[in-house]
């Protein structure tokens, strides 16, 4: 009775390709016979920027303006940032709170509306999007409504109860994961819509306070292993890189935790809790450490970092067991000591080249012990990581120094965390060594032509970690181009992955999203990939300026960032909002202050992921690479040996059957290499005089030197295991190499195997649209490359690679006689001749073939029955018994 009543509190947003438009609006009503006192509260994510912000008084309106920040700005009666009110269970702490002030007249009422924008970023497998549902009363009318559109297909969609403080009545109950009551979820492929419209007894149960808590959607997008999915609007793009299924990379890691006097109690129990489910997780590969530290540095195993084993991990927890908190607070000692354990055993031991190395250091306070100047302990800590790994940093408590920690973090590839000292501190701890214990890619760069694009955002990682995603966005410069070429290169010691692709800038039937349902309101003035860059243009440069010690650097890159943030009026620490009045009107239509939320949704949206690159330059030389030998077996299957010294070729047909396997190189004792191709059947085309046809569906490539490797090839996806199983898909570009092997993918056409430089293999992708009866996807085998194979190579094309074949003339009087080569072209108008191979005689005849995709005509001398007598023994002596086998001679069997 003595505060204005709520009558109306809802939220609406629109999620466009992770990009995230928030309108929040709320009423309220001064039923009283005086003016009174009305609080807007609005708790918005840490990472967005408010971009706008209305009220209207009674009869007047007013608006926020977005102005540079020239000193502090304070007033009563306009809005500005401040701590939270209240903790928040945010897994940072990550909520700041938006409040406006005013007195509304005596039976009048205040309409408030607040936009803001943020990136959503994807931790362990899925984005999530947060609304802090904290009218602090019960509303008569309370909505929540999110759509959601990613055109690369919306997977995993999922609400959880709400989630609170620690304030009692939070309607969760343990074990229920459940959506909050009067949730709505609707999804196609590509679209969600998901709205909460509680009544005010549903509000009351949850919590009679209005205190509700945080309604959360998480959800994922498809994805396939390639460049990733890049979007293209208007003269702007993001790329969004998020690869899986990849082997994780071995770790060394120090833990550096504080057990100074403050960490007595829950937070010290919390760490140890989590420390005991962390090392738990620990994978066999791994190396580790731990340090305690108060004004004592303990270190657990003095000059060394141990194995993972389960005496170890006992021990480790032992140790951890019995930390007990006691004296100050030595920061800069214990970062020293951590950094020179790591750089010492990096030096010191062969370690695994392909392993990232990292400290995470845990604190709930600031530095009472040694160095204490923050600005000294960050040079200190840059000066002895160098670089060589990267630093994270958690803050537990109040008492923290955030900006330390974050800065700490920021200068040395890390991220970093705050939690509250809550009981679910633990779980907090836990969450986020999970998002950085998963370590698949490390030396990311994503590169674009220099003349095509402009003012890219951070486009080098160290590392990528499973779950999360890497994230690049910049401007396009040449507007005459079709298309945008990315290339994504991953590299350590073994293996260098390149990932290319050919992006098409602009199909824009295809990707006009006007009209779809439960986004009708979008105006389309606002380019959301623009946004998303200058978004993310902005954070870079705050980041920089935190990081940089230069005060003319500062300078230049605070006015870079408010010149940006004035451009697409977002409140940053730069900029600020000044309320103006803008005269006496009408209370105006609620659309006209809720589009901004919607705002773009006519433009067309350009979203490539799973697009088949378009022919041009880099295609062309592609195909030109594969033209190096005839030498091959290809459709049904048909074989062609090509002999440059005699200058001809000679072909022959294997009728198999379905599931056999043949042999197609067998070099395993020499020079390690086997090559195996497996049939599968179809019927035959009508009136012909086979009983069916046979292709090659898969090919197996096995290489056991150096080392045990090998290649498993379909017309769809290819395996390559050399220790480490990856995954990739035919259908896009991608060049892996590791010590001995290169495999080389152009998308939907061919892929190129090198073993050691020296031997090389074609297998060109043969996929039909619409096949007929008879026609398979399979796949055609080619080599390029013989000099690698020993003379005593075998299969069914490997033994005739060192092997010269004689052809030789029938005379009148039945001698044999051998053909010069100026005598062929005759040879080739009599229909039989015969072929001398390692002394035996072979009648054949002349044919046409075609190959490379009957792009080409070879002509051959035919061996008819199955190669009879022109190859070693019989047709099943060539039968491998499973797709490893590297059976080297008639009657063996090896396995790799």
């Amino acid at each position: 009775e003595t505060r204005p009543r709520m009558s109306e509190f809802s939220v609406k947003s629109t999620i466009i390709s992770r990009y995230a438009f928030t309108t929040v609006s709320c009423t309220m009503v001064n039923s009283g016979s005086e003016a009174r006192e009305a609080v807007f509260e609005m708790q918005i994510p840490a990472p967005a920027f408010i971009s706008n912000f209305t009220m209207v008084i009674g009869n007047k309106t007013y608006y926020g303006e977005v102005t540079g920040k020239e000193k502090k700005h304070s007033s009563d009666d306009k809005a500005r940032h401040r701590k939270p009110l209240n903790s928040t269970e945010g897994r940072e702490n990550g909520y700041e709170t938006f409040r406006a002030s005013v007195f509304i007249p005596r039976k009048m009422q205040a309409k408030f509306l607040l936009h803001y924008e943020e990136l959503l970023q994807r931790r362990l497998g899925k984005y999530e999007y947060t609304v802090s549902i904290r009218p602090q009363q019960l509303v008569g009318r309370l909505r929540v409504e999110v759509n959601i559109l990613e055109k690369s297909g919306i997977v995993s969609l999922e609400v959880p109860p709400l989630r609170n403080s620690k304030h009692k009545g939070n309607g969760k109950v343990e074990g229920d994961v459940s959506p909050p009551p009067s949730t709505v979820i609707g999804h196609t492929k590509t679209l969600a819509k998901v709205t909460f419209n509680p009544s005010v007894v549903e509000q009351t149960r949850i919590a009679r306070n209005g205190i509700l808590g945080d309604f959360i959607i998480r959800y994922d997008v498809n994805r396939e292993l390639s460049v990733g999915d890049v979007q293209i609007l208007n003269g702007y793009f993001v790329h969004y890189f998020a690869p899986t299924d990849l082997p994780p990379l071995p770790k060394n890691v120090v833990f550096v935790l504080d057990s100074s006097a403050s960490m007595v109690g829950t937070k010290l129990k919390q760490t140890k809790e989590a420390l005991f489910t962390i090392l738990q997780d620990l994978r066999p590969e791994d190396h580790f450490n731990i340090i305690g530290f108060s004004n004592r540095i303990k270190v657990w195993q003095q000059d060394r970092l141990v194995p993972v084993t389960p005496n170890n991990i006992r021990d480790a927890k032992k140790y951890i067991h019995n930390m007990s908190p006691t004296g100050g607070t030595n920061i800069n000692g214990a970062l020293q000591t951590g950094a020179k354990l790591l750089n010492d055993y990096i030096a010191q031991n062969d370690i695994d080249a392909r392993s990232v190395s990292l400290i995470i250091f845990l604190t709930d306070g600031r530095p009472t012990v040694g160095e204490t100047q923050s600005l000294k302990i960050l040079s200190n800590t840059k000066d002895a990581i160098r670089d060589k790994f990267c630093l994270f940093t958690i803050g537990i408590g109040n008492d923290v120094d955030h900006k330390l920690l974050e800065r700490m973090a920021l200068e040395n590839c890390g991220m970093t965390r705050h939690f509250q000292e809550d009981e679910d501190a633990a779980s907090h701890l836990k969450g986020f060594y999970d998002e950085i214990g998963t370590p698949l890619l490390s030396d990311i760069r994503v590169d674009y032509p220099e003349d095509n694009v402009e003012q890219v955002t951070q486009n080098f990682f160290p590392n990528y970690f499973n779950g999360s995603e890497i994230i690049i966005a910049g401007k396009l410069i040449n507007h005459t181009s079709d298309s945008l070429h990315v290339e994504v290169t991953a590299s350590n010691s073994k293996k260098y992955i390149l990932l290319k692709k050919d992006v098409a800038i602009d199909l824009p039937s295809r990707n006009d999203i006007r009209g779809i349902p439960g986004l009708e309101d979008g105006k389309g003035d606002t380019n959301y990939i623009e946004r998303a860059w200058s978004y993310l243009t902005i954070k870079e440069l705050l980041n920089s300026r935190l990081k940089s010690d230069d005060s003319q650097e500062k300078d230049y890159l605070m006015e870079k960032a408010k010149s940006m943030a004035l451009t697409y009026n977002f409140v940053t620490p730069f900029t600020v909002l000044k309320m103006r009045e803008a005269g006496l009107h009408p209370e105006p239509a609620p659309e006209e202050f809720i589009s901004p939320s919607t705002d773009g949704i006519g433009e067309k949206l350009q979203s490539l992921q799973g697009h088949k690159a378009p022919p041009g330059i880099q295609r062309q030389q592609d195909k030109q690479r594969i033209k190096i030998s005839k030498t091959s077996a290809d459709g049904d299957p048909h074989f062609v040996i090509d002999f440059p010294s005699s200058k001809f070729s000679v072909c022959f047909n294997i009728d198999g059957e379905p599931g056999d396997i043949l042999r197609l190189v067998s070099d395993h004792k020499e020079s390690g290499v086997t090559v195996n191709g497996q049939l599968i059947g179809a019927p035959a085309p009508p009136n012909g005089h086979k009983k069916h046809r046979t292709y090659f569906s898969t090919i197996t490539i096995l290489n056991n030197k150096p080392e045990r490797s090998y290649l498993e090839i379909t017309p769809k996806r290819i395996i390559l295991d050399d220790g480490e199983r990856l995954l990739l898909s035919c259908g896009r570009s991608a060049v892996v190499r590791s010590s001995s092997l290169e495999v080389s993918i152009s998308a939907n056409s061919n892929i190129t195997v090198t073993i050691r430089d020296t031997i090389s293999f074609v297998i060109l992708i043969h996929r039909y649209k619409k096949p007929a009866p008879y026609q398979r996807n399979h796949l055609g085998f080619y080599i390029s490359n013989s000099k690698g194979l020993s003379s005593d190579s075998h299969g069914l094309l490997g033994q005739f690679l060192n092997h010269e074949v004689k052809l030789l003339q029938e005379s009148l009087n039945t001698s044999y006689q051998q053909v010069g080569q100026n005598q062929t072209e005759a040879l080739k108008l009599n229909p039989t001749n015969t072929l001398k191979v390692k002394g035996r005689l072979v009648p054949v005849v002349w044919k046409q073939r075609r190959i490379y995709n009957g792009q080409q005509e070879v002509e051959c001398w035919f061996a008819k029955n199955n190669a009879d007598k022109l190859i070693d023994g019989s047709y099943k002596d060539y039968l491998a018994s499973h797709p490893f086998d590297t059976g080297t001679s008639f009657g063996t069997r090896n396995s790799l």
